[in-house]
């Protein structure tokens, strides 16, 4: 990872009024940048993918606010920095993918359907791991 293209931005997360488990996350230095998680570690995971979404092609990128400037503008939320390196996100965004045909046995098909197991998913991080990558 290089720190040449790694960006932080504040971001704010509020519980929702029904369900203050649910946690709403803006960036009000990137509009548009917008989501919410099921708890601190759901939505900090999707804030950085929805910040990743909004900057890894942009080539003039928006001026992070201190975060003392943003939680004077929401006192009564929670204001966190967020972290993403947006040349990985650029690789993860805009991999091509290619189409695999594979076998296996019938009674390890049922078991992983029956279980809601992404084939794609599996196989692709199986490979990374075993390739160390």
């Amino acid at each position: 990872m290089s720190l040449a293209n790694y960006v932080i931005y504040p971001a704010v997360f509020t519980p929702d009024e029904d369900n203050p488990n649910i946690l709403n996350v803006e960036f009000p230095d990137v509009p548009g940048a917008l989501t919410y998680g099921n708890g601190l570690k759901e939505a900090m995971f999707n804030a950085s993918e929805a910040l990743s979404l909004m900057l890894y092609d942009e080539v003039e990128k928006p001026q992070p606010s201190p975060l003392s400037d943003i939680q004077q503008q929401f006192p009564d939320d929670q204001v966190l920095y967020v972290g993403v390196d947006l040349d990985q996100a650029a690789k993860d965004i805009t991999t091509p993918t290619v189409k695999k045909n594979t076998t296996i046995p019938a009674w390890l098909n049922a078991e992983a359907t029956k279980q809601g197991i992404n084939f794609s998913q599996t196989l692709t991080e199986a490979l990374k791991e075993k390739l160390g990558i």
